[in-house]
C-alpha cells in the first residue's frame, strides 16, 4: 500500500498528531517518526496542509525522573492541547534500569505499565485523544481465570480507559481479552504479512505448495493464527496439543507431559511453526525436534514477540544440531544485540506497520485493511513465484 492512498479522502486529522515514546520504546519511535515526517512532507508539497500537520519530527519529548526511593513521576516536555496523542510503551523492555536505595533494579513490565499511567496522568486531560500503542500486552498471558487468580489483564485495561484511553492497539494473546472494554477500540495487529515476506527474502528456493510447505501451530492457543497463515499460503495445517499431567502443579501450573500432533505427513516438507511469543523456547524446540523426528525438511519458527528468557544457548545448541534453519520475531519488543548477531535470526520490522496504523487513525480512517492484510500478502507470493525482487 503506497502511504498516500489512505487520505484521497483530504480528511481532516482528529488533532495535531504527537507520539510519545518513553524510553521502553525509543528506537521504534524514532523509526515509525521518520516514516509519517518523510509521507507528511510529501503530502505538503502536493497540496495537503493544516496547521501543524507537517512538523519534522511529531515526537514529544518526555521524562520519568526517579526519588531516592524508587518512586517516579512523569513529565512532558511541551504543551499536548488539543493533540492526537499515540504513547508507544514496550513492556518487555527489562534492559532499562533504575536506582532504588543505593540498589540497581531491572524495569519488569509492572514498572513500565506504571510509566505509562505516569504518562497520561502528566497528560491530564489536555489532549484531544489518547491512544496507546502497547504491542506487547501487559499481563496478556492472564487473559482469563482458572480458579481463584487475579484478572490482571482485563483491570489493566479497564484503568486504561478509565484514564481517558480510547484507542488500544496491539497483538494480544488472546483476541476475547477485548470484552473486558467491549465499548471501545481494540485493534489486534497481527505480523503475518512481514513474517512471509522476511522468510521469502531470505529463502530463496522455497517451493509454496502443499506438496512442500505446512504451517504448524505449537498449541492450541495459536491455531487461529496458523489457520490464517496456512489459508494464505495455500497449504496445509497441522498442530500440537500439550498433554498436561492434571494430578501435580508445578510453578503455579499443570506440568506438560508430550505433545501430541495432530495432521498430514511432514516427511519431507518445509514447516513455518507460528506463535504468538517465544518464552522461555522450551515448546517452540521441543515441537521442532518433534517434526524432525517424523522426517521434517527445513524448520522456520515465527513468533510476535521473542522474549528468550532463559537466554540464547538452547536455540544455538538446537541450531547447531539442525533441530531449526530460521527464527523470525519482530522489533515490537526489545531485542539484544545478541539476538540480533546470530546467523539464523531474521528480523521483522514492524515500524512501517505502526507508522501507517497512526497515519490512518490520526485522519481518522479505517484501518480494517491494515489488520488485514491479504492483499500484500498475496502481492508478495506472485512476485516471489514469478523469481521478482521482493
Amino acid at each position: 500500500m503506497s502511504h498516500n492512498k489512505n487520505h484521497d479522502s483530504q480528511q481532516l486529522p482528529v488533532g495535531r498528531l504527537g507520539i510519545i515514546s518513553p524510553y521502553s520504546c525509543a528506537e521504534l519511535g524514532t523509526k515509525v517518526d521518520n516514516y509519517l515526517v518523510s509521507w507528511r512532507k510529501k503530502r505538503h508539497n502536493e497540496g495537503v496542509l493544516y496547521e501543524g500537520y507537517d512538523r519534522d519530527t511529531y515526537l514529544i519529548g518526555s521524562d520519568l525522573p526517579r526519588f531516592g526511593s524508587g518512586e517516579a513521576k512523569g513529565i512532558l516536555k511541551e504543551s499536548v492541547r488539543g493533540d492526537d496523542i499515540y504513547i508507544l510503551v514496550d513492556v518487555c523492555n527489562y534492559s532499562l534500569t533504575y536506582s532504588l536505595a543505593g540498589q540497581t533494579n531491572h524495569m519488569s513490565p509492572d514498572d513500565h505499565y506504571q510509566n505509562l499511567k505516569r504518562i497520561i496522568a502528566a497528560i491530564a486531560g489536555k489532549a484531544r485523544r489518547i491512544n496507546v500503542i502497547m504491542p506487547f500486552l501487559y499481563e496478556s498471558r492472564q487473559h482469563r481465570r482458572t480458579g481463584r487468580e487475579s484478572l490482571d489483564c482485563a483491570l489493566a485495561l479497564q484503568e486504561l480507559i478509565q484514564m481517558g484511553v480510547e484507542n488500544i492497539t496491539f497483538d494480544a494473546h488472546d483476541p476475547r481479552i477485548q470484552n473486558a472494554i467491549p465499548l471501545h477500540g481494540f485493534e489486534t495487529v497481527q505480523s503475518a504479512y512481514q513474517f512471509i515476506k522476511n522468510l521469502l527474502k531470505k529463502e530463496k528456493d522455497l517451493k509454496l505448495d502443499k506438496e512442500h510447505l505446512m504451517v504448524i501451530s505449537p498449541d492450541e492457543g495459536g491455531m487461529s493464527r496458523a489457520i490464517y497463515l496456512a489459508n494464505n499460503l495455500g497449504v496445509d495445517m497441522g498442530m500440537f496439543y500439550k498433554r498436561r499431567d492434571y494430578s501435580t502443579i508445578v510453578d503455579g501450573r499443570n506440568p506438560i507431559v508430550a505433545h501430541e500432533f495432530l495432521g498430514a505427513d511432514v516427511r519431507g516438507k518445509d514447516m513455518i511453526i507460528v506463535d504468538d511469543m517465544i518464552s522461555s523456547g522450551d515448546s517452540m524446540l521441543e515441537v521442532a525436534q518433534l517434526l524432525k523426528d517424523r522426517g521434517a525438511n527445513k524448520i522456520f519458527m515465527c513468533s510476535t514477540f521473542g522474549l528468550f528468557t532463559n537466554g540464547m544457548a538452547k536455540f544455538d545448541e538446537a541450531y547447531e544440531k539442525g533441530t531449526f534453519d530460521r527464527i523470525l520475531t519482530t522489533n515490537l519488543i526489545y531485542q539484544t544485540p545478541e539476538l540480533l548477531s546470530k546467523p539464523y535470526y531474521i528480523n521483522c520490522d514492524m515500524s512501517k506497520y505502526i507508522a501507517l496504523i497512526i497515519d490512518t487513525l490520526n485522519h481518522d480512517d479505517s484501518i480494517s485493511k491494515l489488520l488485514n492484510p491479504v492483499e500484500r500478502i498475496q502481492k508478495v507470493l506472485t512476485k516471489y513465484r514469478n523469481n521478482e525482487t521482493i
